[in-house]
């Protein structure tokens, strides 16, 4: 019996111990979070970053790596992502697939570790435009200060880092060639700006000494691609057509409707993911509704088209071009002149599009009888009663008559049983309406509202 209490409680000790084990095993499972940067560094990719990096803290990841393989990209947003790194409260590796160049290197040389691929590069961080020509030497500058701060927080050489933008900066036996310094795997690994060749990031884990660990990798949200969707360049121009379109339709046909609405939220689809983004300011949306109301009031209140309406379209044309152009600086006009003349230059082709697009299509559809009681496409024959004779204009001054259309400034009215082309001197006037002949203009009578 004394026997068969002793293997009994032998089998117990054997099974807490195992339970015991198993626990400790699981307790030592590294909790990885893994995102990807392989595409041009840019507001979505900060955007992405922030997010991984947040997500990563609030849910307790014993580490982060970035799957990286870029050529580079603006140096806000790189900024902006090297800091997030520096700051974060969990190590953050990096696995180089193939490239980290430019902004890609600033961003490797801020995480704890590089691992990268054979046959990858780290390394040509000179600052250069969309054409590939260096930028002036105060963003040099400011390039090569962040090398050197990032490689000094990081425990890397510092001039090294300063050799990969600055072609001048000498490092024996490394930099001496006259060009901007560039690392492959082996280079890299020799002069400690990276810890090992790795395949893939499974094996980074593993010869960083990680054997036993789970990887989650982020996922992109609806919302992320949405807005990605909607800040290409292409259908920002799309967006841009429907927001000019609108506005016109809505001038030619009485009445508030579907242009206006069309174009309200075409405009909301255009600036909405901009400012989300970070590309577009408070300011730069407010020149462009500052630019809007003038054209209205030029419209409505003020015949004729003079420094009012001119002002308001060359303000919206600022505000859409600023909008999707990155302040690359603390200036508040501190753009990149290439991405600058991009960003006007699609605005202004879409802009001519429309207006070609919106005058065509009103014809197509004002010429047919679905759509012709939309505008006033009546022929002023002077046998039914029309004249435009000057004298006769000017004798209006002062007597009273009906409106025949809505007046949005401009329309027709009637006055002793003869139509004539009018404006609204103020505001726009309703159909049917008793107005008064108050001045002449342009073959024009200028009318308000009896009082």
């Amino acid at each position: 019996m004394n026997r068969i209490l002793s293997k009994i409680g032998l089998i117990a000790v054997i099974m807490i111990l195992a339970s015991t084990l198993s626990a400790s095993n699981d307790s030592t499972v590294t909790k990885v979070f893994s995102f990807d940067i392989k595409e041009m560094i840019a507001p979505p990719v900060w955007r992405t970053t922030k997010k991984a990096i947040e997500s990563a803290e609030k849910d307790g990841y014993d580490l982060i790596i970035i799957h990286m393989n870029t050529y580079g990209g603006m140096l806000d947003a790189a900024d902006s992502i090297r800091t997030k790194i520096l700051n974060s409260k969990i190590p953050i590796y990096v696995f180089i697939d193939k490239n980290a160049a430019s902004a890609g290197a600033l961003i490797s040389l801020a995480c704890d570790s590089i691992y990268m691929a054979e046959g990858a590069s780290i390394g040509a961080a000179t600052v250069v435009n969309q054409q590939g020509e260096q930028m002036p030497d105060k963003y040099q500058s400011y390039m090569r200060s962040m090398m050197r701060a990032t490689a000094e927080a990081s425990g890397r050489d510092p001039k090294i880092a300063q050799a990969m933008v600055d072609p001048k900066v000498y490092v024996p036996g490394i930099s001496d060639s006259g060009q901007v310094l560039t690392f492959t795997t082996s280079e890299a690994i020799k002069y400690k700006f990276c810890e090992n060749e790795a395949k893939s990031i499974e094996d980074a884990l593993e010869k960083s000494g990680i054997k036993n660990y789970k990887i989650n990798r982020h996922q992109l949200s609806a919302t992320d691609k949405i807005i990605g969707f909607l800040i290409n360049p292409m259908f920002s121009g799309v967006l841009i057509m429907i927001i000019i379109g609108g506005i016109y339709f809505e001038l030619q046909t009485p009445g508030i409707g579907f242009p206006i609405a069309a174009s309200a939220i075409a405009a909301l689809l255009y600036f909405a993911p901009l400012y989300l983004e970070g590309l577009a300011n408070h300011w730069e949306i407010l020149i462009f509704v500052f630019g809007l109301a003038l054209l209205a009031v030029e419209i409505f209140a003020i015949p004729g088209f003079g420094v009012a309406g001119t002002l308001g379209a060359l303000l919206m044309v600022t505000g859409l071009s600023l909008s999707m152009v990155e302040n690359m600086g603390d200036g508040i006009f501190d753009y990149d002149p290439s991405n600058l003349i991009k960003a006007l230059m699609t605005v202004i082709i879409a802009l001519t599009a429309s207006v070609i697009l919106s005058i065509w299509l009103s014809k197509k559809l004002f010429a047919t009888n679905s759509f012709g009681n939309l505008s006033l496409a009546k022929t002023l024959n002077p046998v039914e009663g029309y004249t435009s004779s000057d004298a006769v204009y000017k004798s209006m001054i002062g007597k009273t008559g009906i409106s025949k259309s809505s007046l949005r400034p401009s329309g027709k009215v009637i006055i002793d049983d003869n139509m004539y082309d009018a404006t609204a001197i103020v505001g726009f006037i309703d159909k049917e309406t008793e107005i008064e002949v108050v001045g002449y203009q342009t073959g024009q009578l200028i009318v308000n509202r009896k009082q």
